[in-house]
């Protein structure tokens, strides 16, 4: 006999990296939450690689931090090695990137839900989802306990129908050995989601104690640590060290004679893998006149031996994947503690998902992580924290949070998932964004803080520090702009070792700083008058100096976007009544139901041609509306 127990305003279905976020800002929000998990010890759960950040997804994390979101908190608290990668490139795709303990940081992170007022933390697996006739969402549990919600946010991770391939075996399994949820699955089919299947896969973890790192690059990280989060009370340890690699012709061999055990080419695997993170057999294939690969050796925690092999994820036989590892030098003798593995998994096609991620048929549910068909911790506690916002947005009757491409990488993650689509597991990448030299992890802060306070996810103290560096920021551009440095043989001995032209009269100290050559660093000798501010305050300044010329001009770029955005359109809006749209326009705007004419302008088969013939179109319904 099935059990009634509570209701809540937000239910979260799976306490990966996107239902945290998603429970923690729905409760902070003021909303009855709970969160839902098939095992509370796997709340968090890094169940690839055991870092957080990475070239775009630094920024992302950054950008969370920036909303009120938890992940850069728990990520700093639970660093083993911090480094900032793309270092000597532009600083618009300098990224943070961190060794992770991963135990602890799911410990951490269990113990931040079960501290958070508003919130349930629940071991349950839901099997079940429908709709009741007052409008609410009922969920069963394989207890047949029922609970109503609100609204609800599916965040599963990659357990729906979860299948583990290794060589000719194949099983129903969710990550890490967990039991998959194949009764959801089933019942968000029936529900009428469409749904679609996408694979992805890990390498094998191999003991510390095997491995002869003599015959290996030792990679430490940088000394100036790199933080994630902008609140700075978090002390970081940064005394890990990783180590590099290469596989070899011998280890190209083991694998090509073994191609056809291989799930991916026996035709045992049906799921669409991630396009920018092959398994080591698929990279074989793809790049057969490479002679080598390289493979990252990393911790996977502090009170642990076991270690992470980025660069060799594997559904190859057992006795294969032992037989190419021990081809690799500093790997002959390893011993393996967990084999690598492939696994199937269903997603929803987010192209019917709003950009708030509320689904477009279906009333107050929403999605969010890989359950829209995304890739990787930091894609996923994005999507968690906005669906969580919106969550809360539709309940209390408030305007929904749409971040747009130009104000974040959050922005265009969601924009592209709901816009363009995936055909693939989506990653996010620097060169999504065209807007990426606005958009830099240095000043996720300066252009979302005022969000998350005005949405209730950052504290007065917090935003009043805030406010203190904007207005140290303002206050140092114009005595830099004010500020004459006058000629002398040690500056110009400076500026020539530099190779950039010495001065013969005074100079703007901005100008000099204009200099791609010089930075704020090398000039402290030559400005007296310089106050002491905080290093993140001078970098502020620096780049705002440098760059501001491109700067500008992306800024012009963003506001002819921006002039479409303003143009919404109706979401009942039938475009069978836009004559001299072309079919293929018409059906995706009809299927896409962009919010305004800038997402129409994105959407793949809208032709400009379509666009300008809506804008006309638009226009004259708004005459008529005047009339």
């Amino acid at each position: 006999m099935d059990y009634t127990a509570n209701n809540y305003d937000i239910v979260v279905v799976g306490a990966g990296h996107a239902g945290i976020e998603a429970g923690l800002a729905g409760a902070r929000l003021g909303c009855k939450t709970v969160i839902f998990t098939i095992n509370l010890d796997w709340v968090g759960n890094i169940a690839c690689n055991p870092s957080i950040g990475g070239t775009s997804k630094g920024h992302l994390v950054r950008e969370i931090d920036a909303l009120g979101g938890e992940m850069a908190k728990a990520a700093d608290k639970n660093t083993l090695q911090s480094r900032m990668l793309n270092l000597g490139k532009g600083p618009a795709v300098h990224s943070p990137r961190a060794q992770i303990d991963r135990r602890a940081y799911t410990a951490d992170m269990k113990h931040r839900l079960e501290t958070q007022e508003n919130l349930d933390l629940i071991q349950a697996e839901i099997t079940g989802i429908s709709r009741t006739e007052d409008g609410l969402w009922q969920l069963a549990t394989r207890l047949k306990t029922l609970y109503t919600a609100r609204c609800v946010i599916l965040a599963t991770g990659t357990f729906l129908a979860g299948k583990v391939h290794v060589g000719d075996v194949s099983y129903a399994s969710g990550p890490d050995g967990m039991f998959p949820a194949n009764d959801l699955a089933d019942s968000l089919r029936e529900l009428g989601l469409p749904m679609r299947r996408f694979k992805t896969g890990t390498p094998c973890r191999v003991n510390r104690l095997s491995i002869d790192t003599s015959k290996t690059e030792p990679q430490e990280g940088d000394e100036k640590v790199a933080r994630f989060s902008f609140e700075k009370d978090i002390p970081i340890k940064n005394n890990a060290l990783c180590y590099i690699t290469y596989t070899n012709e011998r280890t190209k061999e083991v694998v090509k004679k073994n191609l056809h055990r291989s799930p991916l080419y026996s035709g045992l695997i049906d799921g669409v893998g991630p396009r920018y993170c092959p398994s080591f057999e698929d990279k074989i294939v793809r790049f057969a006149d490479k002679e080598r690969h390289q493979v990252f050796i990393e911790p996977c925690g502090e009170n642990t031996e076991e270690l992470y092999l980025q660069g060799l994820s594997s559904s190859l036989p057992e006795e294969v994947q032992l037989e190419f590892l021990r081809t690799v030098p500093g790997l002959e003798n390893c011993r393996v503690m967990r084999i690598g593995y492939a696994i199937e998994y269903d997603c929803v096609d987010p192209l019917v998902l709003k950009p708030t991620l509320e689904f477009q048929d279906f009333p107050c549910l929403f999605g969010a992580g890989q359950f829209n068909g995304s890739s990787g911790y930091e894609e996923a506690a994005a999507q968690g924290l906005v669906a969580g916002i919106n969550a809360v947005a539709r309940i209390k009757g408030r305007e929904p949070l749409i971040l747009d491409r130009a104000s974040s990488y959050i922005g265009t993650l969601i924009d592209d998932l709901v816009t363009k689509g995936c055909s693939d597991p989506y990653r996010m990448m620097t060169s999504r964004s065209e807007y990426r030299l606005i958009l830099r992890q240095d000043n996720a802060d300066r252009r979302l803080t005022p969000e998350g306070y005005r949405l209730g996810l950052i504290s007065e103290e917090r935003y009043s520090a805030f406010e203190e560096k904007v207005r140290l920021i303002e206050v140092e551009r114009k005595r830099v702009a004010e500020t004459i440095i006058r000629p002398s043989q040690a500056l110009n001995d400076l500026l020539v070792s530099r190779e950039t032209s010495p001065i013969s009269t005074g100079i703007c100290l901005e100008e000099l700083l204009r200099r791609p050559q010089v930075d704020y660093e090398c000039l402290a000798p030559f400005d007296p008058q310089r106050p002491d501010i905080s290093p993140e305050v001078s970098e502020q300044v620096e780049i705002d100096i440098k760059y501001e010329g491109y700067i500008k001009r992306q800024q012009a770029q963003i506001d002819e976007m921006r002039r479409l955005e303003v143009k919404t359109l109706s979401e009942n809006l039938d475009y069978s009544l836009i004559s001299g749209l072309r079919r293929e326009a018409r059906e995706k705007l009809q299927k896409i139901r962009p919010a305004n004419v800038g997402q129409a302008s994105r959407i793949s088969g809208v032709s400009p041609a379509d666009i300008t013939v809506m804008l006309i179109w638009l226009e004259k319904e708004g005459k008529n509306a005047d009339n």
